[in-house]
């Protein structure tokens, strides 16, 4: 009877698919029992030496011919000196010899790999059997083997997320593009089943870009691009590739069309020309390579491939979660064909006239030029800004020596959450009744609605009383109705087809930064007390996790910005359309509404304070209020209920979006002096400058 092959024994006469390597460790201790330095290792296999250093600390692997020859002078090295312990006496320590035992035979030094064009230079670590992570499901794509993106150094090292180090020999950026498509094995997952998966992201130093024959600085600060007969820009056209719109600036993204369905595009980051604002990033550009790239992957790894801007970054997120189109069967022919998603935001509409910004062709076409509109003529929902009349201050609130902000966190992002919004065109319609479901803007007088002077009034931005009939978004107009009022709205431009769309966005950002919050020491559900001490110290825990941090909340309030991104460039004329108008996501009304639940989220809480603690600001400025206070900490006059909670509706201390953290605190004279010069306290709570007055 034949007997049954072993399957292990099987697997071990196939021989190694992969050339193994000792640990680490053991590569420096073989380096330096056989009396070599770094340089030499360098110089033999053409590489650099902290390249040799990172394979012996653990930080990178070699590749392709790179990792073979290495093998090939690590074994040859162990195999001398096994043989040399063989001769000693046996006196000698034997630890030594049994950790390098002889493999092959030994091999000059002088080993230098030369790859063809076809030799993979990325290092092909095995799989583990341990479960998939967010943090590793890219891994699991070969595809994307080593992250989203990398940071490319002058020697040629381009740096990716987790320590992991590729040799990139491309001297210009056609190569440059080529190899990281062929080779580098980066980019990462679709975030919907129905979008498109995240082009792999190089980010250039100053030193990378130097030799790939950029120049130091963009000369065309207006426009941000590189002329189109700059030399690098002929290279990409005369090697078949192409440039977006938008030309190669800052972020320059390089494909070709599609083929078989597979994306060829690369996006590049040039940091000597400003790539990462450092209004939004800190100071990452300054990182070292290998730590900017952890940095960059891990905002990658919880938000989005950077795609430009957080502005735009939090745009692309939108679409990446809520991808306009889906694969729909066509009937007729049987095949699949590409049709609307429902939930999303589909086609590109013109916004109903009092929400459109006044350089666009509908304003252009109802007004004469230079019109300046009223309120009832043209939507403003934006954040409050509003100071109390120091004449208002009670004689109890000036008995209190401290002035004390607080800020909610994420604000725009907790008004985004289960938020109804229009995803098509407006309807316009005459006196209708209001519909607190039906998004859209609505002309209505709220003047009539009285408010305690020492709040502000929540319907207007600088939160005085609106003088008649103006437009609102729906969240504002619902607050009046909430509050008991009646509201008999003239006119409306509403829209029936409706949801949550920026359910996802605001979800991914919530776990984007409460796990970044959670690196930085700071956790849900902790002690007030013990959040504040945290919250004290927190950006400086970690230089890399505070950027992320930054960068994910200008990501928020940058793309909602960016629904209403205005007209740029020189050569725009009022009236003309602008290329942001063809996007589905240009959508005024629905920056509109998230800007006005946010205000009104902020106002329903103040109002909740003063009803039920006798407690007014003396300065509104967006998620900042500032309170006068008995103590330097809001735990001193955030009123408590008898059971000691939170006062039920009002403001609540912690790391989750809608909550609050302490924003400053300065003396009541400072805060007096504020207001007496005109200033916002809550402008300057927290700031530098706060003792020196204002602005």
């Amino acid at each position: 009877m034949a007997r049954t092959p072993d399957p292990v024994e099987t697997l071990l006469k196939s021989g190694p698919r992969r050339t193994t390597l000792p640990e680490p460790a053991q590569r420096a201790r073989l380096r330096t029992d056989y009396g070599l330095s770094q340089a030499e290792i360098a110089d033999a296999l053409g590489v650099a030496r902290n390249t040799v250093a990172g394979w012996e600390a653990g930080r990178s692997e070699p590749q392709g011919a790179t990792r073979a020859a290495y093998a090939q002078l690590l074994d040859g090295m162990a195999a001398q000196l096994a043989a040399q312990a063989q001769d000693m006496p046996p006196a000698r320590d034997a630890q030594t010899v049994q950790e390098t035992p002889a493999q092959t035979a030994a091999q000059p030094l002088s080993v230098r790999p030369q790859p063809g064009p076809q030799q993979p230079t990325t290092p092909r670590r095995p799989r583990t059997k341990t479960a998939a992570s967010p943090e590793t499901a890219a891994a699991d794509d070969p595809r994307f083997a080593y992250g989203p993106l990398a940071v490319l150094d002058g020697d040629g090292q381009a740096y990716a997320r987790g320590g992991l180090v590729l040799d990139c020999l491309a001297t210009d950026v056609p190569s440059l593009v080529e190899w990281t498509l062929a080779e580098a094995a980066l980019g990462a997952p679709r975030l919907h089943r129905n979008g498109k998966d995240a082009d792999p992201l190089i980010v250039l130093t100053a030193e990378a870009a130097a030799r790939l024959g950029l120049p130091a600085v963009l000369e065309d600060r207006r426009g941000l691009r590189l002329p189109e007969d700059h030399p690098v820009v002929r290279q990409i056209t005369r090697a078949k590739w192409q440039l977006t719109r938008r030309g190669f600036g800052p972020w320059a993204r390089i494909y070709r069309p599609a083929q078989g369905g597979r994306r060829q595009c690369v996006q590049l980051a040039v940091l000597p020309w400003d790539a990462l604002d450092t209004r939004a990033w800190g100071s990452a550009a300054q990182m070292p390579p290998a730590e900017l790239a952890q940095t960059l992957g891990d905002y990658a790894r919880h938000v989005i491939t950077p795609r430009g801007s957080t502005a735009v970054s939090g745009l692309e997120l939108m679409t990446a979660l809520r991808p306009p189109t889906r694969p729909v069967k066509d009937e007729t022919t049987g095949t699949w064909v590409s049709g609307p998603n429902p939930g999303a935001l589909t086609a590109a509409v013109d916004p109903a006239p009092p929400e459109a910004p006044d350089e666009h062709p509908v304003v252009a076409a109802l007004y004469p030029r230079g019109h300046q509109r009223t309120s009832a003529e043209v939507l403003d929902e934006e954040a409050c800004e509003w100071t109390r009349d120091p004449e208002l201050l009670t004689d109890a609130e000036c008995a209190r020596p401290f002035a004390v902000g607080i800020d909610v966190n994420m604000a725009f992002a907790a008004a985004a959450n289960r938020l109804t919004v229009g995803l098509g065109a407006p309807v316009h319609v005459k006196a209708p009744a209001f519909d607190k479901s039906l998004p859209g803007s609505w002309l209505v007088d709220l003047s009539h609605i009285d408010f305690d002077a020492r709040l502000p009034n929540p319907f207007t931005p600088h939160g005085t009383r609106p003088e008649g009939p103006a437009w609102y978004a729906t969240p504002t107009v619902a607050y009046a109705a909430e509050l008991g009022h009646t509201v008999t709205p003239l006119e409306a431009y509403v829209r029936t087809e409706a949801g949550s769309y920026l359910d996802a966005w605001y979800t991914r950002l919530r776990d984007a930064y409460l796990a970044t919050m959670e690196q930085l020491g700071v956790t849900s559900g902790m002690p007030e007390a013990d959040f504040l001490a945290a919250m004290e110290h927190h950006k400086h825990a970690d230089c890399a996790q505070a950027a992320v941090l930054s960068a994910i909340k200008a990501t928020v309030k940058g793309g909602i910005g960016k629904l209403r991104e205005r007209p740029q460039g020189a050569g725009y004329r009022p009236g003309q359309r602008w290329p942001a108008l063809e996007r589905p996501t240009w959508r005024p009304d629905i920056r509109a509404a998230v800007i006005a639940a946010a205000r009104i989220n902020m106002h329903r809480k103040m109002l909740k304070i003063a009803d039920g603690a006798g407690l007014f600001p003396i300065a509104v400025l967006s998620d900042c209020a500032v309170y006068l206070s008995d103590g330097p900490s809001p735990l001193d006059f955030l009123p408590r209920t008898p059971e000691d909670k939170p006062l039920a509706g009002g403001f609540r201390l912690g790391v989750s979006p809608g909550m609050v953290k302490h924003e400053g605190t300065q003396s009541l004279m400072w805060a007096v002096k504020m207001l007496d010069e005109g200033h916002n306290p809550a402008r300057h709570i927290k700031g530098t400058d706060a003792a020196a007055g204002g602005e």
